[in-house]
């Protein structure tokens, strides 16, 4: 008999046969004490009887058993329905024990992965609301106490005046770069911000990017290097959209960057149809349990001095949503105490060059 044999066909089928073997010996001993049978007489009516018997009782037993399981088992489904669970109510109800015991495990495994994922859901968007109140709590709360100090004339100096108007305003553009940060956030998930793709030398983008940005890593002392083989790479995707990529990249190569360190750009061939490009610095470096969270919205590793380096929190993650929105992957490598590498591919221009 197959392992996979039902378990309530294996009752029946016992059950059937134990009813049959003692019902056909009672009657074989009848035929033969009472009605005077032969012996071979009495064996041939006794595999007779024991044939018909058993598969009427094999029927019987069968038939009853399954309703008696279905009726109950019904219930089980229905109460399983109330829960809005599709994945088991909507299948066929199954009357075999193990066929319902494996559903139902599979079914309360399933459920326990989905309330994980939703309480890991609810701590990331406790946490994200969090940092966004921490965020616009600060330029708010500046703003707001500059402008009370003013309208209370507390100060007739012009210069002083001037002073504390510069610091609030400050505070305003910080509010609209977050804000801007967000929408357009918000607008690559949903797709609503359409790419305008152009064909054109990421090199030159590159160098050009290089030099806006050498006065800001020369604070640091930190060299920005542009590593390529002095031939134009030309690719397919949205202009402005690439550099405000780079931009971050670079950006914060420098911020996380130490003093006299050096922050390498490199454009290389990644397929016949892609490049890569990689943001490599020799700083601080990343510890391994917090690259899973980098491209969260506002999840800052160095919580403190990252905030004292300014930016909204949301560079990495428009980073990646520009990225995605290209169709392409990026990538990030980092040791603690060593450095850290940031690539991304983009597609090649279909003209060549």
């Amino acid at each position: 008999m197959k392992k996979n044999f039902k378990r309530n066909y294996q009752f029946a089928i016992k059950s059937s046969s134990l009813i049959s073997l003692f019902a056909t010996f009672f009657g074989m001993i009848l035929l033969r004490v009472s009605l005077k049978y032969d012996k071979d007489t009495v064996w041939i009516y006794g595999a007779i009887f024991f044939m018909v018997l058993f598969v009427f009782s094999f029927l019987v037993l069968q038939y009853r058993i399954e309703r008696f399981i279905y009726n109950r088992i019904k219930k089980i489904y229905d109460d399983v329905a109330l829960l809005d669970a599709p994945s088991l109510a909507n299948q066929p109800i199954a009357t075999d024990m193990e066929t319902l015991s494996r559903k139902v495990k599979k079914f309360a495994t399933d459920k326990k992965l989905e309330i994980e994922m939703l309480q890991v859901r609810e701590h990331y968007r406790r946490e994200f609301l969090g940092n966004v109140s921490h965020e616009l709590k600060t330029p708010l709360f500046t703003v707001q106490g500059y402008l009370s100090t003013l309208t209370d004339g507390a100060f007739e100096d012009k210069t002083i005046l001037k002073k504390y108007l510069d610091r609030a305003e400050k505070g305003v553009e910080r509010l609209i770069y977050i804000v801007e940060d967000l929408d357009m956030i918000s607008k690559l998930e949903s797709g609503e911000l359409n790419l305008e793709i152009a064909e054109f030398d990421i090199v030159e983008l590159i160098q050009s990017i290089v030099d806006m940005l050498e006065m800001k890593a020369s604070k640091k002392n930190i060299s920005l290097v542009l590593e390529h083989n002095n031939k134009p790479m030309w690719v397919a995707a949205d202009k402005d959209k690439l550099q405000q990529v780079i931009i971050n990249l670079i950006v914060n190569s420098i911020k996380y960057g130490k003093e006299g360190g050096e922050t390498e750009i490199s454009v290389t061939g990644f397929t016949s149809k892609k490049i890569l490009v990689r943001v490599t610095d020799n700083g601080e470096g990343i510890e391994s349990q917090n690259i899973p969270r980098l491209f969260e919205r506002f999840y800052r590793v160095n919580k403190s001095g990252s905030r004292s380096e300014g930016g909204s929190g949301l560079g990495l993650s428009i980073v990646k949503h520009i990225v995605e929105a290209h169709k392409q992957k990026i990538y990030v490598e980092s040791e603690y105490g060593v450095g850290s590498e940031f690539s991304f591919t983009i597609d090649r221009a279909s003209k060549k060059r």
